[in-house]
């Protein structure tokens, strides 16, 4: 017997125990200091180490690692596809961080035409499929009667097709699209606030540094009043992130995060092709992770409005077990995909509307690169060779395709995550 290669072994932060996670054989426990140096030794006296995968046999090991990814892939299969649409780049925010500014815009314009050819391919490429659409942008709900009359035609087509929409706006014009989008059947809208008020419009306004935040609030509140589920999001950086316990005492004093129609998350903002914020204002991952743990410590009402994952700690508190292993994290080509108003086909929202990302065209004709396309739907933890001997593999996933392609210049390139220090910090927040 030795020590399984998908062992995670971490100290758990502001204690002397340890956290011992394995995701292919799904276990976890906590360690003393003792039951850690046993297994670093590979002495199992009570045969608890084997039953839970943490000792085993090198050979069993790749038979149990090729049925769960056999596994992986068969369910990957069975999995809902997320089709985003975008009807237009253009948005009436200027917001301070827009990463789309660096893209070069396109002249021209969403047509009825293009929303049915649009439905024509999604409904015979993805035929079988459990597939929903989200609208994505740019602004998709800007002002004016004929974007109205767009966004208006698209949820008859989504309609006549049986499929749900979601969409994900700066939230400024919800309020008068409420008519619209009680005729959708709408999962949720997702919506950003960056802060309270003071804060969200240093950050988020309108051309001309208009501000946007009592808008925003609403439409939050008419779209909960109609019953359609709000996800909020809040970008953070270093210049916004001391603001997010009073922006969870705001959420609360309204009510929001007592109504199952609310949900949040946090958006890290990071450099993803452009991105307008200095570099030395923005966390990386590891780092914004050890901010909030230390900011829960002394507001802890925060978790009302926002509980981290820190890996997978939080599932494994809400689960009382562990996820299926993570062989891929990137979902492009496989169970997402984007489309934009030119009638061009893209992996994902990372790579959408970007210069030479294009894999093909659903308007005026339909065509495939599918070499490319190929290459995105390859890509997982077995295909990067980073990933094959890395004991986090399986928890990581491999991360965004589109990140590790801007930095190695091949998305068979890893996009690594900091596992080992959320899992301690995970382990210290949720189960110390």
């Amino acid at each position: 017997m030795s020590l399984s290669k998908h062992n995670i072994l971490v100290p758990i932060t502001d204690s002397d125990e340890f956290f011992v996670v394995n995701p292919l054989y799904k276990s976890a426990d906590i360690l003393s200091a003792d039951e850690m140096e046993l297994l670093k030794k590979e002495e199992d006296p009570q045969g608890e180490f084997a039953s839970r995968g943490y000792l085993v046999d090198p050979e069993k090991e790749k038979k149990a690692l090729k049925y769960a990814y056999l596994d992986f892939q068969e369910k990957r299969e069975e999995d809902e596809v997320q089709l985003f649409f975008v009807p237009n780049y253009s948005c009436n925010f200027a917001c301070t961080y827009c990463y789309q500014e660096g893209y070069e815009p396109v002249k021209q314009q969403l047509s009825e035409a293009v929303i049915d050819a649009f439905f024509a391919y999604i409904n015979k490429e993805f035929a079988g499929r459990k597939k929903y659409i989200t609208v994505f942008g740019g602004e998709p709900l800007m002002p004016g009667d004929r974007q109205r009359m767009l966004i208006a035609y698209l949820i008859d087509k989504a309609n006549e097709s049986g499929l749900d929409l979601a969409f994900v706006t700066n939230g400024y014009t919800l309020t008068s699209y409420i008519d619209l989008l009680k005729k959708a059947s709408v999962r949720e809208i997702q919506v950003t606030l960056d802060g309270t008020a003071e804060i969200h419009d240093q950050r988020r306004y309108m051309h001309g540094k208009l501000p946007t935040f009592q808008r925003i609030v609403e439409g939050i509140d008419a779209c909960m009043a109609a019953g359609i589920e709000i996800n909020l999001r809040m970008v953070v950086d270093k210049d916004n992130i001391d603001n997010l316990a009073s922006m969870a005492s705001f959420a609360i004093e309204k009510g929001w995060t007592q109504s199952p129609l609310f949900k949040t998350q946090l958006g890290r903002n990071y450099e993803l092709h452009v991105c307008n914020s200095s570099p030395d204002r923005l966390f990386d991952r590891a780092s914004l992770y050890r901010y909030l743990y230390e900011l829960l410590k002394v507001h802890p009402h925060i978790a009302e409005f926002y509980k981290p994952a820190f890996s997978i700690s939080k599932y494994i508190k809400e689960n009382g077990a562990l996820p299926t292993p993570l062989f891929d994290s990137c979902p492009a080509c496989k169970t997402e995909w984007a489309f934009d108003y030119t009638g061009t086909i893209y992996s994902c929202t990372a790579t959408v509307g970007k210069q030479g990302e294009e894999l093909g065209t659903f308007f005026p004709e339909v065509t495939r690169r599918n070499e490319l396309i190929e290459d995105w739907q390859s890509r997982d933890v077995t295909t990067i060779e980073q990933c094959r001997s890395c004991e986090l593999a399986l928890a990581c996933g491999g991360g965004c395709a589109s990140v590790a392609k801007n930095k190695w210049g091949s998305v068979h390139s890893p996009d690594c995550r900091p596992v080992n220090e959320l899992l301690s910090l995970g382990a210290s927040y949720y189960f110390s």
